[in-house]
């Protein structure tokens, strides 16, 4: 059987083929790189059932890739359930996993057909008692991770000494409690919390199943797998090697699934931008980008990520230089002292690894227009079939 033959859209060629026919800025989404992200992990975590939380990049040729893929969902707010629900994404296969919720968005989860929702605090757990017999909840329990890049447990979670009192109301209203959640920080350079975390969690889950406060029989061990930008993180098989090892620990009744995010979208896409102006500016070439900050480049302010760029014009004289986003802000810089060939006007930028919290925390500020989303690869077996957003 033939294999199937697949474009390669971050070779330079194809980049510049996609902006003369998209324009510039672009962020170039490679769904085979997708499905490669997501049998990496699926191998690195074989117990485990993968839901991609979609707030990284929500699009909709990602999502379509995850669930092809055999994957789940991770859904945090009414927009992302009315995408899935856009998609005909069956509604058991997604959970609802912000901790903090308004009413109707647990109106419009239910309505689609989500069951499972997270609560952290008794006022949330309240929330959910006329919909006894019909929900079911993870508790997220928090736990602070000072090593990782983002503390994701700052704002949300329980302490672990209160998840038996609040299994207990939950217990009290009739809701049944599936078993509990957490997330470790996205980008640690190690699973020591998510290790510290899960063996609390199997002690609590023990503790609740002798009290007979629920089912008990999911642990959610959150997502923040790790990937490399500038700075080069451990492979995600010797990341996850002590996981493996305490997962295999836990009861075989308690089904694990984890939320990955970033590690799924993230090395998947590339940012193009194209220089639109430059000048000479203390012995520095500055080159003014379609994008920026306000822009693709978000992340840099949102997520503290830094992301590989390059030129894709060649030059053996390399010369210190300025990246800035379009806008008249001067907080638009994207990197300085980078030493770069000289660029002319219509040069292409590439940022690598640019598919989380990149284009999905983008704004059009100064009316300057977000990337088109491009998706290459989109089915297997295709010649590269692209669609554009």
């Amino acid at each position: 059987m033939r294999r199937p033959r697949f474009i390669d859209p971050f070779e330079p060629n194809e980049v510049r083929r996609l902006v003369r026919e998209f324009g510039s800025p672009l962020l170039i989404l490679d769904c085979e790189r997708v499905r490669l992200q997501w049998r990496a992990l699926s191998k690195a975590l074989p117990r485990v059932a993968l839901h991609y939380a979609l707030k990284p990049l929500p699009h909709p040729a990602l999502v379509q890739t995850v669930i092809a893929a055999g994957g789940f969902l991770d859904l945090a707010s009414t927009g992302e359930v009315q995408l899935a629900e856009r998609l005909a994404v069956a509604p058991e296969r997604c959970i609802h996993t912000h901790p903090i919720k308004r009413p109707q968005d647990i109106a419009n989860a239910r309505k689609f057909g989500v069951r499972t929702f997270v609560a952290d605090n008794p006022d949330e757990v309240r929330k959910f008692a006329r919909l006894a017999g019909e929900v079911r909840l993870l508790l997220r329990v928090s736990f602070r991770a000072p090593g990782a890049v983002c503390d994701l447990s700052r704002k949300f979670g329980c302490d672990p000494e209160d998840v038996l009192p609040l299994a207990r109301l939950a217990a009290d209203l009739g809701i049944d409690v599936r078993g509990l959640s957490f997330h470790a920080g996205s980008q640690a350079s190690s699973a020591t919390k998510h290790v510290e975390a899960l063996q609390l969690c199997a002690r609590l889950l023990a503790a609740a199943r002798r009290e007979k406060l629920g089912s008990l029989d999911t642990l959610d061990i959150g997502g923040g797998f790790p990937i490399d930008y500038t700075q080069r993180m451990p492979d995600i098989q010797r990341f996850c090697a002590p996981l493996r090892t305490a997962l295999a620990k836990l009861p075989r009744r308690v089904r694990v699934i984890a939320e990955p995010g970033r590690y799924i979208a993230g090395p998947a896409a590339i940012g193009v931008a194209t220089v639109m102006g430059r000048a000479r500016r203390e012995g520095h070439w500055w080159y003014y980008l379609d994008d920026g900050l306000y822009g693709s480049y978000s992340g840099q302010l949102f997520d503290h990520a830094r992301y590989p760029v390059e030129a894709l014009r060649s030059g053996t004289e390399r010369l210190p230089s300025v990246l800035a986003g379009p806008t008249c802000d001067s907080i638009d810089v994207i990197a300085e002292n980078l030493m770069l060939p000289a660029l002319k006007v219509g040069d292409l930028i590439v940022g690598r690894a640019m598919g989380a919290y990149t284009w999905a925390s983008a704004s059009e500020f100064n009316f300057f227009p977000k990337a088109t989303v491009v998706a290459v690869n989109t089915h297997p077996g295709d010649t590269g079939g692209v669609t554009a957003l």
